[in-house]
């Protein structure tokens, strides 16, 4: 995901942020009315907008509130990107909240590293009826040398194709199974002035997670990536990563993607497609959340979700998705007594089974046995669901990478797509990742 504090950030940049943003506090003292230890708990999250997602975790937060009055709940909700980069810049002075949201695998790990984050397993271990309803492998990209750090609050698919079928049967365009349909598609909306595919890749995470990761897999297969991750056997130099690389720059050659969609944001994106100017656009399964409170009931019952298509003698599976678990709440380090069991409650209070439900309610996926009531869930997510039950997840290259290789990979897509230089995108990754495994 990114490179963190100890880990490496510049000092003159956390200092001047952390004087804005303050980091968590290990305040606690007084008491409450009823004699309970007064505690101030400090969360940072990314629920800031109107999706139902964000709405659903707001009204558990409120209840929290309620419930306990000994607890002054100190919540700052960021938009994606603002969360990562105020967690990087805490995290280089050693002062992070008291409980954030934070991605799994490479987010994580470097956490730990780092000495930042605490194990909930004693915690977890309390509630076996809980740890053990996740779905299988969902605690592993949180678990780091044998310890727990997180559970996932969603499952999240990175990749996936949404699409109008009023605008793909107006002009006669076969929703593609193949690469080449794709590419045909692509042209005829062309044609016909309507954008193939809106991107809002502003924040340059959002290319490669939710399409070169897919299409990168669909190359060089899962097994090639994560050798080339430990630098062990293959290299970002290899011929098949630089035909991912040649593969997603057809895209930008066939022109799939709007003028500017460098200085676009994801919303923007998502609002090219609600207002019928793109027939496609590809983002996670989150998107979900956000179409089903923004969108006009047309539009979402014109809207169908499938996944990109294979690619001809690649070496990946094609019933795939990048993807990852979903996020997890972390716990400070420095977090312990009474401000540590207040911590622990909210916790299960969001990622228990309770909050397990609302957030399926909330037409978001989970990583969690629990049965959707598609009578009461909207079509769209009923559609999603139904469509993951036969798709695998692979690794999205942000949870895998080391923050530099991430970063070099974000850049070069960028790059890559304004007609940038493939063989020499792929150096600056392989030699960013060779600096970060140190090979």
């Amino acid at each position: 995901m990114f490179k963190l504090g100890k880990i490496g950030l510049v000092a003159a940049l956390c200092v001047t942020l952390l004087a804005a943003c303050g980091g968590g506090s290990n305040e606690s003292g007084g008491a409450s009315g009823d004699g309970q230890e007064k505690v101030t708990l400090t969360l940072w999250n990314n629920w800031s907008g109107q999706d139902a997602k964000a709405v659903a975790m707001r009204k558990i937060l409120d209840d929290f509130k309620a419930a306990h009055p000994e607890v002054d709940l100190q919540v700052e909700a960021l938009a994606t990107d603002g969360l990562k980069t105020r967690l990087r810049t805490a995290a280089a002075a050693d002062e992070m909240p008291d409980l954030f949201v934070m991605w799994p695998g490479a987010m994580t790990r470097e956490f730990v590293n780092g000495d930042l984050l605490q194990p909930i397993d004693e915690f977890l271990d309390s509630k076996p009826e809980w740890k053990n309803n996740f779905i299988p492998n969902a605690l592993d990209d949180f678990t780091v040398d044998g310890k727990v750090y997180s559970v996932p609050m969603n499952l999240a698919p990175s990749s996936l194709v949404y699409y109008n079928q009023a605008i793909f049967d107006q002009y006669g365009v076969k929703v593609p199974t193949t690469w080449d349909e794709l590419l045909a598609a692509i042209d005829t909306f062309n044609q016909n002035g309507v954008i193939p595919i809106a991107l809002g890749n502003k924040a340059n995470w959002v290319a490669q997670s939710t399409t070169f990761s897919t299409i990168a897999d669909r190359v060089t297969g899962t097994d090639w990536f994560l050798k080339a991750v430990a630098q062990d056997g293959a290299q970002f130099t290899d011929p098949e990563f630089i035909d991912a690389l040649k593969k997603m720059q057809e895209l930008g050659t066939a022109k799939a993607y709007q003028d500017g969609f460098n200085s676009i944001d994801e919303n923007q994106m998502i609002q090219l497609y609600t207002q019928e100017k793109a027939a496609m656009f590809i983002n996670g399964g989150w998107a979900v959340a956000s179409l089903v409170n923004t969108a006009s009931e047309e539009v979402l019952n014109n809207t169908n979700i499938t996944i990109l298509p294979p690619v001809e003698g690649g070496k990946g599976e094609p019933q795939t998705t990048a993807g990852v678990v979903g996020t997890g709440l972390g716990v400070s380090k420095k977090v312990d007594g009474a401000k540590k069991e207040a911590a622990m409650e909210l916790l299960y209070a969001l990622a228990g089974p309770d909050g397990q439900k609302a957030t399926l309610d909330s037409s978001t996926l989970v990583s969690y046995n629990i049965e959707l009531d598609e009578s009461k869930a909207n079509p769209l997510f009923v559609k999603l669901s139904n469509l993951m039950k036969d798709v695998k997840i692979v690794p999205v290259y942000d949870s895998k990478l080391s923050s530099a290789a991430v970063e070099a990979v974000n850049n070069g897509l960028q790059e890559l797509l304004m007609g940038g230089n493939p063989e020499d995108i792929a150096k600056k990754i392989q030699s960013a990742q060779a600096g970060a495994v140190g090979s």
